[in-house]
């Protein structure tokens, strides 16, 4: 059955990390004129819309940017992530069933808190399209199937302590892979736990792999969760040409993998085999979305043998989805253990921005709460820049104590122990900083 397929293309001319980074402007011009080439926007049920540009306001119900906006966004962040935005009102506004934000520089290695850039990455474009939906529409389930060959930890870290965010990543294992997390043993905060699941595959997973996974794993958690809107985070760097990945996907699993998920939007992360692959996964990807016939995409090179999964990885995958149902089913038990009764739990990170080579130390404290989120203090200190801040979120459908918590402990930091403090207050779209 055709769909209403709504397209935003931006390419970012003027942004590039280096002339010759993998992460450039042609990863979407060869997609742009394959699309054109196959007549996709001459069909009526696939319309494509310009982008708009995300405001201070966007980012800031997500993110706390160090020293400022300013200082570490560029024009073209703010452009791709109001694509993002625009795909998502085309949606929810029904002028379209669903929408693929085609879409650069990306953003899934972007943690709450954003001091610089790493793993390509400066806005985390899918949690502020998130926050932007629960805000002007009111959605309150949503979950992220992240299919980026690299783990999305910063989507993680913004959603670990929400509830009402299922994030589930299908990544190349991160003892294997840039950013080397992504286990199948990190679930999500006391308040949160079990709804981020992670879903680590042995480098050389074929297309047999990648959809036993979704339709074993995925399909069934997202089932049970009844989410009010599927995001993909459509990453193509699981594709067996890829230049920085080690995975064995291809254009037409890509577009099989779409159609079972049937995302109402899908946002394009990573993917570096620029002319090899995007043109064909992104074209399958569409045809996907509009419910339109893709039989016919296929790389030039494609080689059926290759595809041939080797035995020891599908019985990994056996295991994994035996662990991963042993965490689902037994989330409440487990959330125990892991975090045991009291009304506060901390946790520590360190973060290394490789795009700008420095370092940040997060000490964290969430107030254990059975009624919401719970409110989130966090300690972020980046030497390299001599910044020290001190972040309050609290979280959308906030409890009265929580919100208490909150409003107390901005109200008493004090300038000079911090260069910096934040008050990030979701429910009341407000954000304060001194």
């Amino acid at each position: 059955m055709k769909k209403k397929t709504g397209l935003v293309f931006f390419p970012a001319f003027d942004y590039a990390i280096s002339p010759t980074h993998p992460e450039r402007e042609e990863r979407l011009l060869y997609t742009q004129d394959q699309v054109f080439e196959e007549g996709l926007l001459d069909f009526d049920n696939i319309k494509e819309f310009k982008p708009g540009v995300a405001t201070a306001e966007d980012i800031q119900r997500v993110h706390f940017c160090v020293p400022g906006i300013d200082e570490i966004v560029h024009a073209s962040h703010l452009i791709a992530v109001g694509g993002c935005i625009t795909a998502a009102d085309k949606v929810m506004t029904k002028e379209v069933d669903n929408a693929f934000a085609l879409v650069r520089p990306c953003g899934h290695h972007s943690f709450r808190v954003v001091h610089g850039s790493r793993g390509f990455c400066t806005l985390n474009m899918e949690a502020i399209m998130v926050e932007y939906i629960r805000h002007k529409y009111g959605v309150k389930k949503i979950a992220i199937i992240d299919t980026d060959c690299h783990h999305g930890d910063g989507s993680q870290d913004i959603f670990w302590h929400d509830p009402n965010t299922l994030f589930i990543s299908m990544h190349q294992d991160g003892r294997t892979l840039y950013p080397g997390s992504g286990f199948a043993d990190e679930l999500g905060g006391p308040n949160a736990f079990g709804t981020t699941i992670n879903l680590p595959m042995p480098p050389d997973t074929c297309e047999e792999g990648f959809l036993y996974v979704l339709d074993e794993i995925v399909m069934p958690i997202l089932d049970e969760f009844k989410p009010d809107l599927i995001i993909n985070s459509a990453g193509q760097d699981n594709h067996y040409s890829d230049p920085i990945t080690n995975m064995k996907f291809t254009a037409h699993g890509y577009a099989v993998l779409n159609q079972r998920l049937a995302p109402d939007l899908a946002v394009l992360e990573g993917g570096y085999s620029i002319e090899t692959a995007l043109p064909y996964i992104n074209t399958g990807i569409i045809l996907a979305m509009a419910g339109m016939d893709f039989s016919h995409i296929k790389e030039p090179d494609y080689d059926a043998e290759s595809q041939k999964q080797p035995a020891n990885i599908t019985a990994y995958l056996e295991k994994l989805k035996d662990a991963t149902f042993h965490h689902w089913n037994n989330r409440h038990t487990l959330r125990e253990q892991v975090y045991p009764e009291q009304e506060f739990h901390k946790r520590s990170m360190d973060v290394y921005y490789d795009t700008d080579g420095i370092r940040e130390t997060i000490n964290e404290t969430v107030r254990s709460c059975p009624d919401c989120g719970g409110t989130v203090v966090i300690d972020s200190r980046c030497d390299d820049t001599h910044n020290h801040i001190l972040a309050v979120q609290i979280p959308r459908y906030a409890c009265v104590p929580c919100r208490n918590y909150g409003e107390e402990q901005y109200a008493s930091a004090t300038i000079g122990h911090y260069t910096q403090i934040f008050l990030q207050d979701k429910d009341k779209n407000r954000y304060l900083s001194k």
